[in-house]
């Protein structure tokens, strides 16, 4: 869009831009930079337009863009290029991804660089790497305190070995999903430390306090993230005598996004991994990058502009990189990190479906899926040009955030059912097999999230203990069933690396002291390679896990209904067992898939004829996808065996 007084400054900064940035071919540049300038100006100036340095900022800015594209590769400039040209290529039943720690399957880069093959023999082809840059040793956070966002921790290998693994990736075509912590750095950082020191251009870099007058005004209306281990939103800092901003843990430093040096600054990290190879990247706590006193420091409005300016940025230099929001908040405010827009996501392309992840785990415990279904209704449509990653675990814990409406919706006690969950998948219910172990309980409040892995939440390690075959059977299925859901609803699977052979808890954990106080640990393994390779022995629990997820993901590939075009229909059945939802070619609504599945440890039925048998089953004959098989039926009865799913079609 032209506006005169944007352009004019555009003009102002183009023809002062440094001699070096002049001398590159830079057509693609600036044809995207003068689609993306009165967006880029008008974010910049609503959060920092009072400011007497904006002009100088805003130069700043865009020289920071330019000089990131002269460092962008030919090979990831004809890539930006193809994908404007597909422009909905992510939304394809293509994609499937797994999320893990670098260190998961190898102990190098280049290691893992020799695994790529496991991948591609699973049909994984996107992979999330979780931080592996440098940071400090025992007070990490699982990397997520940052103390250099330049650097590779040598541990794992150095930038040069992860350029060779994403390029690796892109000849097999798998996508590299890499992390940029947004919202902290580690109290090591190099802005921390000049910080320290009493610098005050970088004092300015966080949030510093001489005594705790504003610090006690924000803690009125905050709420604490880690009770447990780290009470408070403030730490004070000893050899600075003030007081700082650390929302998560008291070694992680919160960031003044007020500042527009922070921001330039964050910008220049997220287009420096971008050229380093990364196709996505999961921008970390996006719900707290904006803090306000009077509010809960989360989802606030200027959160949301920081984030489209970051996307019409990226646009200019790195268009064929995608963002994803990794904000666990509300279905009402997760919907809101796509941006607020009619068609594209002004925002992030993508976010983590945490409601639908925890919706899943409360029908597991049930034993129906009466939450469930109440939970998707009340979940908004996504944009247009937007996907959801689906996941049944991750790194995190597995928090019980439903809404309190929706439990009542369904004649449960909000506060009694959330306690039922923590009892069930703690163990501490009779009827339960499930080993999950409590994280960040709060005594003020009650609350409490779940940690464990995904084959030890459903059953399977107390299963193998007792020896009881039919335990172990259900474990399998319901592990199958998860992630026949994933596979179907609509948007990108995300599977989590280990569940894919059935890997249990590992209580290691507990032996290292910088480790033991945090049972998330219980679920990020180390793979062992030997239980990997019963993937190839038939009969072992890990071959039927792999082989059948091989199976699922290989013939999700070849359903178009399955690519994400907000071509979901949930269904009603009567059933309270039973989740079931339509999926349909978006430009052919009469061409569906029908997803079934039970959650109940007994078998159920479903009458066709009452969910409209003709418009799923036109001749007749009714199919299972997933085995190639006629399911059991009596008349139009059909039969959903105890924690199985269908993807039923009649072709």
């Amino acid at each position: 869009m032209y506006e005169q007084v944007s352009h004019s400054l555009l003009n102002e900064i183009l023809v002062d831009l440094k001699p070096e940035i002049h001398e590159e071919d830079l057509r693609h540049f600036y044809t995207r930079l003068g689609a993306n300038f009165y967006s880029i100006y008008s974010l910049f100036n609503i959060l920092y337009g009072r400011r007497d340095d904006f002009k100088a900022q805003m130069h700043k800015l865009v020289e920071t863009m330019a000089g990131q594209y002269i460092q962008r590769s030919d090979h990831l400039k004809q890539t930006d290029i193809e994908r404007e040209n597909d422009h909905n290529w992510f939304l394809s039943q293509q994609w499937v991804g797994m999320a893990q720690y670098p260190d998961g399957y190898a102990d190098t880069l280049p290691e893992l660089t020799q695994r790529v093959h496991y991948f591609l023999e699973l049909g994984v082809n996107m992979v999330h790497l979780m931080p592996m840059m440098v940071c400090p040793k025992g007070a990490s956070d699982g990397g997520y305190a940052v103390s250099d966002f330049r650097r590779i921790n040598e541990r794992f290998g150095n930038i040069e070995d992860l350029q060779e693994l994403a390029a690796t990736f892109h000849q097999h075509n798998i996508l590299l999903t890499l992390d940029v912590v947004l919202n902290h750095t580690s109290n090591e950082h190099e802005w921390a430390r000049k910080a320290r020191e009493g610098d005050s251009t970088y004092q300015d870099y966080y949030y510093i306090f001489d005594d705790r007058v504003v610090p006690d005004m924000f803690e009125m209306t905050m709420p604490e993230i880690f009770p447990e281990t780290s009470s408070g939103n403030f730490s004070w800092d000893e050899k600075m005598g003030k007081w700082v901003m650390t929302v998560f843990n008291d070694y992680q430093w919160d960031l003044n996004y007020s500042n527009p040096s922070v921001f330039i600054e964050m910008l220049d990290i997220i287009l420096f991994w971008a050229n380093k190879g990364a196709d996505i990247l999961r921008l970390d706590a996006v719900a707290f990058l904006w803090k306000k006193i009077g509010s809960i420091c989360q989802n606030e409005r200027e959160a949301h502009l920081l984030l489209q300016l970051l996307k019409d940025c990226c646009q200019v230099t790195a268009p064929g990189v995608l963002f994803i929001a990794e904000a666990i908040v509300a279905p009402v405010e997760i919907i809101k990190y796509f941006g607020e827009d009619a068609i594209n996501a002004k925002e992030c392309e993508m976010a983590y479906n945490a409601t639908f992840m925890a919706l899943l785990w409360d029908a597991v415990a049930t034993k129906n899926a009466r939450l469930l279904n109440q939970g998707i209704k009340s979940l908004p449509d996504k944009l247009e040009r937007a996907t959801w990653l689906n996941y049944v675990r991750c790194h995190d814990d597995i928090g019980l955030g439903y809404d309190d409406n929706d439990i009542v919706a369904v004649d449960y006690e909000p506060k009694a059912h959330r306690q039922f969950l923590i009892d069930y998948f703690t163990g501490h219910y009779a009827d339960s097999m499930a080993r999950g172990l409590p994280f960040g309980h709060n005594d003020k409040t009650g609350d409490c999230r779940i940690s464990g892995s995904l084959a030890s939440l459903v059953g399977l390690e107390d299963a193998l203990e007792c020896g009881d075959q039919d335990a172990v059977d259900d474990a399998v299925n319901t592990i199958l069933l998860l992630h026949g859901m994933i596979m179907s609803f609509g948007g990108m699977p995300l599977l989590y690396y280990g569940d894919e052979i059935g890997t249990l808890n590992d209580t290691s954990y507990l032996e290292d002291p910088a480790k033991a106080n945090d049972s998330r640990w219980s679920h990020r393994p180390r793979i062992d390679w030997q239980k990997a390779e019963l993937r190839n022995s038939p009969g072992s629990i890990e071959h039927r896990l792999f082989s059948a997820l091989k199976k699922m993901i290989a013939i999700r590939k070849e359903l178009a209904a399955f690519a994400d075009f907000n071509n979901r229909e949930l269904l009603d059945v009567g059933n309270p067992h039973l989740f079931v939802f339509s999926r349909f070619v978006y430009d052919q609504p009469t061409s569906r898939i029908l997803v079934v599945g039970n959650f109940h440890s007994s078998p159920q039925h479903l009458n066709l004829e009452d969910i409209g048998r003709k418009a799923y089953f036109r001749n007749g004959a009714v199919r299972d996808l997933y085995t190639g098989e006629q399911p059991a039926m009596f008349k139009e009865e059909l039969v959903i065996p105890p924690y199985r799913f269908y993807w039923l079609t009649d072709q």
